[in-house]
């Protein structure tokens, strides 16, 4: 049960959903925030964006966004959970871009603290191809999961167990987006 009462049905409402809906004033910027950086057009996939998420949740032990996030980032990239798996588990030998690669490790000092992003790691993924939008999404969708993870670990909300309690949500993320599913349940 979460920390405070969110005034609904936590096993309906689970992690985010349930305080956004207790505070729903507070809940349409965060959404805006969330569609802009993981879903509106950008030089980087929506599933690396959301893969990005989802690391930095996983670092921060956000069982539910890290979940949430691993869920949305496979349903959107080819190679699916397999690959999210293998980047949360060992992001130097994971089958994916040095692009890529040097964004997550920027994203990885990040969610350790911003000073820790240094000209190296950016020097390191502008070699790799990264542009500067993309260098700064990064490190905004990083700083953003680290707020969000604190946000739902801070309540104490709920997370269901195993991958497939977020199937249906992924699939509501990637047809509608974050301002249409506020709220709605964890499936």
């Amino acid at each position: 049960m979460a920390h405070i009462d969110l005034g609904v049905d936590e096993k309906r409402f689970p992690g985010i959903s349930g305080p956004m809906r207790y505070r729903p004033e507070t809940a349409k910027p965060l959404n805006e925030l969330a569609e802009i950086l993981l879903r509106a057009p950008h030089s980087l996939p929506a599933g690396e964006r959301e893969l990005i998420a989802a690391y930095v949740s996983g670092r921060n032990d956000c069982n539910f966004c890290c979940a949430s996030h691993s869920a949305f980032s496979a349903a959107q990239l080819d190679e699916g959970m397999t690959l999210v798996d293998q980047v949360r588990a060992d992001l130097d030998t994971a089958p994916i871009s040095e692009k890529l690669r040097a964004l997550l490790r920027i994203a990885g000092a990040v969610q350790i603290s911003g000073r820790n992003v240094t000209t190296e790691l950016v020097a390191d993924a502008r070699a790799a191809g990264a542009t500067d939008l993309e260098i700064h999404d990064t490190v905004l969708i990083a700083a953003a999961f680290c707020m969000f993870n604190r946000y739902v670990d801070g309540l104490g909300t709920f997370a269901p167990e195993g991958q497939e309690a977020y199937a249906e949500t992924a699939r509501r993320i990637v047809d509608f987006g974050y301002g249409s599913a506020a709220g709605t349940p964890v499936s």
